[in-house]
């Protein structure tokens, strides 16, 4: 049995406690008025400013017309500097939950396909699926508060917007709170479902005489990807591509797949070495952190296969509804847009390439620190250019919320990693898996 430490515990509630106290700067740092934004920009020394009023003083032969214009400016750079910290907390929220939702994915497959290499693995994946409760409970709060109105995250969700764009007047009966909102809490509800009920029947298998529990899951597991395909790609439209809503791509469902599934993947790997390095996992092998590796090397392709097709097929075709995404990207998201294509395509090519390395731990985890890094930022630029526009920056409200997310994952996980042994007892691949050597 593994043994959840005091100095890992702490540590969780020491992020979780550090990550409260940044995430509560932010908020009191968020201007309440146009004044106050307006002199938060003026001391950034941003320019925008300046130059927008020029700009409407051109138009002195209709100064009604400039007034109206700027004042609508004034409101808009207020909603993007209030929307900073709900921003920040969103991508973090979002980012760990996919994290856990990717690795339910997998296990999944894992199940359905009645994998012999990884039912050793099954408990760390577990262990890790066991945040996807709190860490959706977390993302559909905020939500719900952006259904409130306490944030400006959808600009769909705000009626005298949409009473005044006919685009997304023809959109609201798929895009209004109540129906939104009712979609999330199926998503989270199936998928939850899901984890709990396969993980009750994994460890009644332990106690079972024969293979009644391990059939049940091969065939829940079988049901829940058809589910999971589905509703992962609405959820992807849902939460993060409705934050432009005048913009879609018909392959971003598995755009947003791959890059929860290479992160959950990774995160397996990790968790699994820290459990060898404390004398857990006795069984798992070399090879088996070879595989795992090489899903993190093949899935990182795929992502990045889907970003350039997406981005090829946008850019090429030239057509302005759909180019203004990666303009406004590439105009002021420059640096963590292609860094993140560095992080999430070069580094795993050329750290993970060869075989051998696959096979190092320290490699392992260097590149998986790198990989999620890059995830974060993919769904970071997913987000950011919609909600808070040019106004972004990472800071304290945008390290506090990883922080604060961070512990809580910890905290989840390892906790449930302590509540069963970690080595499954009468799965009938389980010494296929303890064998797996090449």
């Amino acid at each position: 049995m593994y043994t959840f430490s005091n100095r890992l515990k702490i540590a969780s509630f020491i992020l979780m406690a550090v990550g409260v106290l940044g995430i509560g700067i932010g908020f009191m740092a968020a201007p309440s008025t146009v004044e106050e934004a307006k002199a938060i920009v003026a001391a950034q020394g941003d320019g925008h400013g300046d130059a927008h009023a020029v700009v409407a003083e051109g138009h002195g032969a209709d100064a009604q017309h400039g007034e109206a214009h700027d004042a609508s400016h004034d409101e808009h750079l207020l909603h993007q500097l209030q929307n900073k910290p709900w921003s920040a907390l969103y991508v973090a929220a979002f980012f760990f939950m996919m994290i856990s939702l990717g690795v339910l994915a997998f296990y999944a497959i894992q199940r359905a396909a009645q994998a012999g290499w990884s039912p050793l693995l099954f408990r760390v994946m577990e262990g890790i699926t066991a945040y996807l409760v709190p860490g959706g409970i977390a993302v559909f709060i905020i939500l719900a508060l952006s259904v409130a109105h306490m944030n400006h995250l959808f600009v769909w969700m705000d009626a005298d917007v949409v009473a005044n764009d006919k685009l997304l007047l023809g959109k609201a009966g798929y895009l209004n709170g109540p129906f939104f909102l009712i979609r999330a809490a199926i998503f989270l509800g199936g998928w939850m479902l899901y984890r709990e009920y396969s993980r009750k029947l994994s460890l009644a298998q332990d106690e079972s005489n024969d293979d009644a529990n391990f059939k049940l899951n091969f065939r829940i597991s079988a049901a829940f990807l058809v589910f999971y395909l589905i509703t992962e790609s609405i959820m992807s439209w849902d939460w993060i591509m409705s934050v432009d809503p005048h913009w879609f791509s018909t392959l971003f469902g598995w755009y947003i797949f791959a890059s929860m599934f290479v992160s959950g993947i990774t995160v397996i790997a990790l968790v699994t070495i820290y459990l060898k390095s404390k004398g857990y996992l006795p069984d798992v092998n070399d090879s088996h952190i070879h595989d795992l590796a090489k899903f993190m090397f093949g899935i990182s392709i795929f992502w990045t296969y889907l970003w350039f097709s997406q981005f090829m097929l946008i850019w090429y075709s030239n057509i302005p509804e759909e180019v203004t995404y990666f303009v406004s990207r590439i105009a002021d998201y420059k640096l963590p847009f292609f860094g993140m294509v560095a992080l999430n395509f070069l580094f795993p090519l050329l750290l993970l390439m060869n075989s051998e390395f696959k096979r190092v731990n320290w490699f392992v985890v260097m590149t998986g620190v790198v990989i999620l890094f890059g995830h974060y930022l993919d769904i970071y630029t997913a987000i950011m250019p919609a909600t808070v526009g040019d106004q972004w920056s990472i800071g304290i409200p945008e390290i506090s919320s990883v922080l604060f997310f961070l512990g809580m994952f910890i905290f989840f996980v390892f906790r449930a990693l302590s509540k069963a042994p970690l080595q499954p007892k009468r799965n009938p691949f389980i010494e296929e898996s303890k064998h797996f050597h090449y």
